[in-house]
């Protein structure tokens, strides 16, 4: 059994620290919502009055925090007692910079590091199925490895410190691309007359298959499990994307690669946002489409 610091009890932090406590680790926590850490008591988990109180005397840090300005004024800019050699574990998805940071400035305290953000959303961490892409040293990974598993299923090691948030920053610019993209044929296919269902049918078991629609589709009553059966709620939100997209714009101005298809992604969803359905799951992009055309004649 581990003592666990867990920083962050927010959709997917809570029940990624449910999961270490029911392996059997001993879960220390804090977050700044009084609401959270209510429920986190209720959960069996051990808040703690402080980030100070939570990380004091603990083996492993986890933080699972919004932004990498979060990240890094809860764990760098402050003189914290970490344990000697502590393996700090950072699951938020975060930019490349920041990231950087992260590792240079807890190494330098002699801490191990380890970036590994997560996929798989509210519902994968639930039920423990998360995919988790580590970057940092083997040594790292090796030690963390055990509370990897308990949190998710596939568990990757990207490579060295920052790969496990270019590996996150590139697939879910690949998930919002691809979702837009089903949203318009779905929304193309219904004007021209056709059955969703029937189109459905037809392009999950042809060349238009993919994840955004045969598990994920943004039109109601195609897949159950889907938040498009729930009035889009419970999910990614749209403004966790649109996060998630200028943080790959950012990385692909940094290293002058090309990203047309991820810019025109990020401007449909920054519209979709400021059109007021920021916190709905990315997968109610389809709605945007409506808003921005007129009836059918």
């Amino acid at each position: 059994m581990a003592v666990i610091g867990f920083i962050g009890l927010g959709n997917m932090g809570f029940p990624m620290a449910c999961r270490l406590k029911e392996a059997g680790h001993e879960v220390r926590c804090f977050d700044v919502s009084a609401g959270s850490m209510e429920r986190a008591h209720d959960a069996g988990l051990h808040p703690r009055a402080s980030v100070d109180e939570a990380v004091a005397g603990a083996e492993v840090v986890i933080t699972m925090l919004p932004s990498g300005r979060h990240v890094l004024d809860v764990l760098a800019a402050r003189a914290l007692p970490f344990a000697p050699g502590a393996l700090v574990i950072d699951c938020s998805t975060i930019d490349v910079a920041s990231c950087a940071t992260f590792h240079e400035s807890l190494q330098a305290k002699g801490l191990a590091t380890l970036d590994a953000p997560v996929s798989g959303g509210v519902g994968g961490a639930a039920a423990g199925t998360l995919t988790i892409m580590a970057g940092g040293t083997e040594a790292a990974f090796a030690r963390a490895l055990e509370l990897l598993r308990a949190m998710g299923k596939n568990i990757i090691h990207a490579g060295a410190a920052g790969a496990g948030q270019a590996a996150k920053i590139c697939n879910n610019m690949l998930a919002g691309i691809s979702m837009l993209a089903v949203s318009e044929a779905l929304y193309l296919a219904k004007r021209l007359g056709l059955d969703a269902r029937k189109f459905f049918e037809i392009a999950s078991t042809s060349s238009g298959q993919c994840w955004a629609l045969t598990s994920y589709a943004p039109e109601p009553g195609l897949v159950p499990s889907a938040p498009a059966n729930r009035g889009y709620e419970g999910g990614f939100a749209s403004e966790l994307m649109l996060k998630d997209l200028r943080l790959a714009e950012q990385a692909a101005v940094a290293s002058h690669s090309p990203a047309l298809l991820g810019a025109a992604a990020a401007s449909v969803y920054a519209m979709h946002c400021a059109a007021g359905r920021g916190r709905l799951d990315f997968s109610s992009i389809i709605q945007m489409l409506g808003a921005a055309q007129p009836a059918h004649p």
